[in-house]
């Protein structure tokens, strides 16, 4: 052989793809209802995702709980726990395990990390071969922004905790991100065994019938699993969350209800899981970086300015002869009269006439006592605003405190499974950055999940972060502005490295 034909020969070995190993997955769920707690809509689940390729294991779960720790039911050690007995009883390590809480507000049994082992070990004993693909959709009718921008520059949100701002207050609102995330996981004979899919939007619209329900994820699970028939199951994993509300949130006129939602998202995660053509066998691959954030070090001064504000308002109250019993059909009678309210117009052409002119002064007076009952409501709406999230900061500053440290470690995942790529946060990331990690994606269909492995309340931008407006966001929140740059740099290598062959 010859010493060019055996380089030619090297060079062909090198560049040739590597055989993916053949991948093989397990679908199970176990229900973690508490039906101690009070009537039930629908069900909650815990739902694991065991896939492994010969040398590497991942474990994916989904829960449907507010959040893993902290709020919402879940003991403290939940992930801990977790992670120990799988690592005991299946060899699965900590730092391959991935658990995402959909953040409805379910009520669940105490007993979730057992629950969850119990699905996980399902999942592991159901392993076949797969094939897998990748692909997205779009689903923008059920969602929307809660942030507004207010004329004054600053923000507020919607919220049922307290009142909206007055409509011509209003001059903008923040985006949502109408894009799903679609990994495709069928058996080699074709028949579907699992979808995964990645969405934003706060699980939070309820039922009518005011029960115990895991709310739109729930309803879009159904649709997709009832579709697909066969047993496969569909994995809900909530992404960067934080400001999005469901449409409508704040509806009066009827009962609020997440099933119609529900159904829309499901129905759009079969239309693009129907485009995605599974081939895939791997790679699989999962990373775990530890980050140390700054803790929020400005609430001090942040309950001060609120302190400060709240007095402003309170000494801006006004003393009316109004109450509430005669502002509402006072305030009728003038919005419909227009420049006649208290009387037909040919009284007051009259009493001109006459030079005396009765009621216009006595609308004058009236006016200026709706006015004055008006201002004193706007000043209440806004001291209900300000106190929510005034105690937020109090109960925050109290954590910072006991904590004993000015970071914040927090746990960032990477999994790939074919050409399915997602980053983790533990944290209610706000869809700027989860929009912005989007932007910077080194792989055609990179995701973005928040509420996984561990809670840390609201991450916002740094902007929304400096909002003087105080948003819940602003306010529910651990870290300090600088955060955000840190971990959306770690997002973009992580999804980088991930992307790397």
């Amino acid at each position: 052989m010859s010493v060019r034909l055996a380089l030619l020969i090297a060079a062909t070995l090198l560049c040739a793809p590597i055989a993916a190993a053949q991948l093989r997955a397990g679908a199970a769920k176990v229900e973690i209802t508490d039906r101690a707690a009070g009537p039930v809509n629908d069900p909650s689940f815990v739902k694991a995702l065991v896939v492994d390729d010969g040398a590497t294991t991942v474990v994916i779960a989904t829960l449907d709980v507010v959040a893993l720790e902290e709020i919402g039911g879940i003991p403290p050690g939940f992930m801990d726990a977790v992670r120990a007995d799988l690592r005991r009883d299946l060899g699965i390590p900590p730092e391959h395990v991935i658990i995402n809480a959909s953040h409805c507000h379910s009520v669940v049994r105490r007993d979730a990390a057992t629950l969850t082992v119990q699905a996980v070990k399902a999942a592991w004993g159901k392993r076949t071969a797969v094939r897998t693909g990748a692909g997205r959709g779009k689903e923008d009718r059920i969602m929307e922004n809660r942030r507004m921008v207010l004329k004054d520059g600053t923000q507020a949100d919607v919220r049922r905790a307290y009142a909206m701002p007055p409509d011509d207050a209003v001059v903008a609102t923040g985006p949502v991100d109408p894009e799903i995330g679609v990994l495709r996981i069928d058996r080699t004979d074709g028949t579907p065994l699992a979808v995964l899919y990645n969405f934003a939007a706060h699980p939070i619209q309820g039922v009518p019938s005011g029960g115990n329900t895991a709310d739109y994820p729930a309803f879009a699970s159904q649709v997709i699993e009832e579709t697909l028939g066969g047993g496969a199951l569909a994995f809900f994993v909530q992404g960067a969350a934080g400001d999005i509300n469901p449409a409508k949130y704040k509806d009066v006129h009827q009962p609020q209800n997440a099933e119609p939602l529900g159904n829309l998202l499901g129905l759009s995660v079969l239309r693009a899981w129907r485009a995605i053509e599974p081939r895939d066998s791997g790679p699989l691959r999962v990373l775990r970086e530890a980050l140390s954030l700054p803790r929020g070090s400005d609430l001090d001064r942040r309950i001060l300015a609120i302190e400060a504000e709240r007095e402003r308002l309170l000494a801006s109250l006004e003393g009316t002869s109004l109450n509430f019993k005669t502002f509402v059909p006072l305030y009728v009678q003038y919005k419909l009269g227009g420049d006649f309210p208290s009387y037909y117009s040919h009284r007051y052409l009259h009493e001109k006439a006459q030079g005396r002119e009765e009621l216009a002064r006595l609308d004058a007076e009236n006016r200026a006592h709706l006015d004055r009952y008006l201002s004193n409501i706007l000043a209440m709406e806004q001291i209900t605003r300000l106190q929510t999230n005034l105690a937020l900061l109090k109960k925050h500053r109290a954590t910072h405190a006991a904590a004993g440290s000015r970071t914040l470690d927090v746990e960032v995942m990477g999994l790939r499974v074919g050409g399915f790529q997602m980053v983790t946060f533990p944290g209610e990331l706000t869809v700027d950055v989860g929009l912005n990690i989007k932007k910077r994606a080194a792989g055609p269909y990179d995701f973005v999940a928040g509420y996984t492995n561990g809670y840390i309340y609201y991450a916002p931008t740094a902007a929304q972060r400096r909002n003087t407006g105080y948003a819940q966001e602003d306010c529910d929140s651990w870290v300090d502005p600088e955060w955000q740059q840190i971990f959306e740099d770690k997002a973009a290598e992580v999804l980088k490295r991930l992307a790397a062959r």
